[in-house]
């Protein structure tokens, strides 16, 4: 079944958000104030609608409650941002993800409630901040404050090692979940899988474990 979601503020997180689900067959109701970028998004989401959502009727009308999940991507009106999240979890709405401007908001986000909160230009500046320090990370995503998946280009060292023979968990508890070699994606690799120099590593693991295997292992490739 396809699942059902509302995008409320249709600026570049909202509007990126929009035309992903869309673009995935999800139906997607986009809902801002500016009827400009309520017609952008007419012909990618399934619905347009201009609306206050600090407007409790106005949420109510558009039956936001049957919703699976709603995602608040206001800009920069933390009070719109705010009122809009507490409207949503009065209403009994499912599942609501929030963008948070900053630290301050975020404290009052999970206060009322939001089940995910997401800091996209700072989890963004993370992830081309790691991409740019080390030569063997391609991507990194942030699990918690300790503890993260990454993606790590396997050198020289690596190759021709089984991953047994690295005992890479019990040296450096962290854990390789899958191997990326060209179009094949092996998932949860055999102990006895050997590694190719260029493979992908999806390793997952506390930070300073990965920095440590990194700076160990991978360094001076």
């Amino acid at each position: 079944m396809k699942k059902e979601f509302a995008v409320i503020g249709l600026g570049r997180f909202g509007g990126s958000i929009c035309r992903a689900l869309s673009d995935e067959g999800m139906e997607v109701m986009a809902i801002d104030m500016d009827e400009d970028k309520v017609n952008e998004f007419a012909t990618v989401a399934s619905h347009a609608v201009v609306g206050d959502t600090t407007d409790e009727a106005v949420l109510k009308s558009l039956g936001i409650r049957n919703f699976d999940h709603v995602i608040v991507a206001i800009g920069d009106n933390i009070q719109a941002s705010i009122l809009t999240t507490l409207i949503l979890k009065e209403l009994g709405v499912k599942h609501i993800t929030v963008k948070a401007q900053n630290d301050y908001h975020e404290k009052v986000l999970s206060k009322i409630g939001a089940d995910r909160i997401v800091h996209p230009e700072r989890d963004m500046g993370k992830r081309i901040a790691t991409n740019l320090i080390s030569n063997n990370v391609l991507d990194y995503l942030e699990l918690s404050d300790e503890h993260s998946i990454v993606e790590i280009v396997a050198n020289g060292k690596l190759a021709g090692n089984s991953l047994i023979d690295l005992d890479i968990r019990a040296r450096y508890g962290i854990n390789i979940v899958a191997i990326k070699r060209g179009r094949e994606v092996i998932v949860s690799p055999q102990a006895t899988e050997l590694i190719e120099k260029g493979d992908i590593l999806i390793v997952i693991g506390g930070d300073t474990d990965i920095n440590r295997f990194e700076k160990k292992v991978l360094e001076n490739s």
